[in-house]
């Protein structure tokens, strides 16, 4: 079975990300829905957590929880208990529909005396709250059902039992709105909305920044005046340095200077180079799911440029996907924030004119990030492109950005053993 899969980040109410719920659906049911696949058998089968058991859940939540949905059938089965799947970072995610069968209800309490956590998505009305409680971990609700607010009253007096996780919050007022709840996870679209009005002083350092990313921007910028901005910033200047010794690990190449370093690299590698450490660093003051998915928005556009017969235009692709949340980092109206890097006509067309051949890249990236297959769908038929050639653009993303979390942590470490070393020498 060939399928899209994706997933979304659970936050808390100081915006930091608790876990992932995990999304697929069947692709080759392009304009299917969820229900079409069940009636043809599907019920009985389990991609998410073949997923999980082939590749973990690190790919996917990185240490966090990952939360799955388990239907009535694979409950029934024994899933996802017989494929051994460890249950420490999994969470397994049951309709409400499915209280009402007791041989699955039954399943239920020998995944919760293995270890499994169990969640329940929607107001659990075939058992008291009570009883729910003592099953389940975590309450799932949607903003978007008719009965929400009533829902949401009846389980108030429960959350310092179990955790309540709000899906579908649409903006940040609603998660403001209902981020003051005990406890409480939320998901939706809330974190990546667009501003709209109004602006914020940006730091001196976010002004070097910028002006670097400006220079870099340039069809043809020169290297030279990217050393000066460079060199202007500390940290710009030692994560340059630490980039060019990871691609030189036996330091055969000695480097004397940031200009001889940005001469070694070259515009190509420069642009790169800058265009993640800068976003990066300007994402610091923000949530830090912003940054990783800029991130993953960069790899994945870059990722689809052959698929879309533009690989002339990887690097423009990479930088777009980058900068559509530019917005939300320096929390200014996207049309500012675009003027404010210098990016090039054909991405601002794409970003803030929603035109041009990168923009259909971009509407393809946000309608499966957000696991709206029907649209995911209709691009990728428009543009003959294949359900493989998208599940692996996506998930190659995903493993480079962990490579990249990956490099920063090795570089912390380092950081940290040189502070000990220069501790005791001091000592000494």
């Amino acid at each position: 079975m060939r399928l899209f899969f994706g997933s979304v980040p659970f936050f808390d109410s100081n915006m930091q990300v608790h876990a992932y719920r995990m999304m697929t659906h069947d692709g080759d049911k392009l304009l299917g829905s969820a229900e079409d696949h069940r009636m043809l058998g599907g019920e009985l089968l389990a991609p998410s957590l073949e997923f999980v058991k082939d590749i973990g859940t690190e790919p996917f939540a990185g240490e966090n929880d990952l939360f799955i949905e388990i239907g009535k059938y694979q409950l029934l089965i024994g899933m996802p208990l017989n494929m051994q799947i460890p249950p420490e970072k999994l969470v397994c995610v049951i309709h409400k529909d499915t209280l009402e069968d007791n041989a699955a209800y039954s399943k239920m309490g020998i995944l919760k005396r293995k270890g499994y956590r169990l969640a329940i998505d929607g107001y659990p009305r075939a058992m008291s709250m009570d009883t729910a409680v003592k099953v389940f971990d975590y309450v799932l609700l949607s903003c978007k059902d008719d009965n929400f607010t009533a829902e949401l009253k009846e389980i108030r007096p429960f959350i310092f039992k179990t955790r309540l996780v709000i899906t579908d919050v649409p903006d940040m007022e609603s998660f403001k709105k209902y981020s003051g709840a005990r406890g409480v996870l939320l998901s939706g679209n809330f974190y990546s909305q667009p501003i709209t009005k109004g602006s914020v002083d940006i730091s001196p350092l976010k002004i070097n920044a910028l002006n670097l990313l400006g220079q870099i921007n340039n069809e043809a910028f020169d290297l030279g005046e990217a050393a000066v901005i460079i060199e202007r910033d500390p940290a710009l200047s030692i994560s340059l340095l630490r980039f060019i010794n990871a691609m030189n690990p036996d330091r055969s190449r000695k480097i004397d200077s940031i200009r001889n370093a940005v001469a070694i690299l070259g515009q190509k590698e420069v642009k790169k180079w800058a265009s993640i450490a800068i976003s990066v660093g300007m994402g610091e003051d923000r949530p830090s799911e912003v940054t990783r998915l800029s991130l993953i928005r960069a790899k994945f556009a870059e990722n689809l440029a052959p698929a879309f017969e533009m690989a002339i235009k990887s690097g423009a692709l990479f930088i777009s996907g980058l900068f559509s949340l530019l917005d939300v980092i320096l929390q200014m109206p996207l049309e500012k924030a675009i003027d404010e890097v210098a990016a090039s006509g054909e991405i601002r067309d794409a970003l803030v004119n929603k035109t041009g051949p990168l923009s259909e890249v971009l509407k393809l990236i946000f309608a499966y990030e957000h696991a709206d297959w029907h649209n995911t769908s209709i691009i990728m038929v428009r543009n003959g492109i294949d359900i493989t050639e998208l599940t692996g653009a996506f998930f190659d993303s995903l493993v480079w950005y962990r490579q990249l979390l990956d490099a920063i942590e090795e570089e912390s470490d380092e950081d940290v053993e040189i502070t000990e070393t220069s501790s005791e020498e001091a000592e000494s």
